[in-house]
């Protein structure tokens, strides 16, 4: 047996403390990073899930799910990528996710609640324009250009990721374009079902699911999605998902909050950094999504070889892309 005496002595170089894992010195070292912070609304206070992944000072990206209702658990494959990069990361469920509280009061689901929301964590975890990426996937996409149009004076990057600055123009995509894609018997077959509103027939989820899914929110069949994407389904809360986002896939429905909301014509008062990442084959119309990064002041595109969920099924084009415009405004050579 070989004693830990030769290992010493081996000609083997150990770093015996990794600064982007030291948490020695931070208030948040006995719970592993994680933090429920207070959250003040005119309903009361309530507490949100956050948690840090890895130490950088100069690099602290907070991560907006998407949904709304959805959970930071669809981000955990980043933990594949960024940490290698000593990129620090924070995972966050918004108000009414899996992990923070639920008041189930629609009064509080209003993206100027979230926008508030996202400044008082931000407060909370000291994060500052000499560090603060926000980046905002899917809904987040939408949370996060609120808060950079309101708040941007305390960024230093922003990301969005799969999502488009109309739902008017989500719409006419949607209908205009990924419907007529589908085999023409299930997309009438889905038209029929959601005219009779009967979006509750196990049939709508299933062709939906079959057809729709597979081809543009994550491109493998439904068999091959990994865990933690499941589990962040499992996780949603549909109360707050209907009432924001509606019932269907194919654009927002009904009286749901988000229908009309569209900023495409403010996005020149973006003047931070920022890079917005779209999929080929996705939910949203990747080259709107493009043309976007031409409208905000300094703007930078990547499109990748996914669907909605492309950070997991084209990962190699969306890290490089995520991870270089980091470190291209990190160190200044951002243009």
């Amino acid at each position: 047996m070989t004693s830990c005496t030769n290992y010493q002595n081996a000609d083997i170089q150990v770093d015996k403390k990794n600064n982007y894992w030291d948490y020695s010195t931070s208030d948040d070292q006995n719970t592993g990073g994680i933090k429920m912070i207070p959250i003040e609304t005119p309903k009361g206070i309530f507490n949100v899930f956050t948690k840090r992944m890895g130490n950088n000072p100069k690099i602290k990206i907070l991560l907006l799910h998407g949904g709304p209702g959805a959970t930071h658990e669809c981000f955990e494959n980043f933990d594949g990528y960024l940490p290698n990069e000593q990129i620090e990361y924070i995972y966050y469920d918004q108000l009414e996710s899996y992990y923070s509280d639920q008041p189930n009061d629609s009064t509080l689901w209003t993206i100027e609640h979230f926008v508030e929301e996202v400044e008082q964590v931000r407060k909370a975890l000291n994060l500052n324009n000499d560090n603060f990426y926000l980046y905002g996937q899917s809904w987040g996409g939408i949370l996060a250009m609120e808060y950079a149009l309101k708040y941007q004076n305390n960024l230093k990057g922003l990301i969005i990721s799969n999502m488009m600055a109309s739902i008017p123009e989500y719409e006419k995509y949607a209908s205009e374009v990924l419907g007529p894609q589908l085999p023409p018997d299930v997309y009438k077959e889905i038209k029929a079902l959601e005219a009779k509103e009967d979006f509750g027939n196990p049939r709508y989820a299933e062709l939906v699911q079959q057809h729709y899914y597979t081809e543009h929110i994550l491109r493998k069949p439904l068999e091959e999605w990994p865990e933690f994407i499941n589990r962040t389904f499992k996780h949603l809360n549909p109360n707050i998902y209907i009432y924001m986002q509606g019932y269907s896939e194919f654009g927002v429905t009904g009286n749901a909050s988000l229908k009309g909301w569209d900023v495409s014509g403010r996005l020149f008062e973006i003047k931070v950094p920022t890079l917005i990442i779209g999929g080929k084959y996705d939910t949203m119309d990747p080259k709107y999504m493009e043309w976007m990064s031409s409208q905000v002041q300094k703007g930078r595109s990547v499109t990748t070889n996914g669907g909605h969920i492309s950070y997991y099924d084209d990962p190699e084009t969306y890290f490089s892309g995520l991870i270089q415009f980091i470190k291209d405004v990190d160190s200044g050579k951002f243009k």
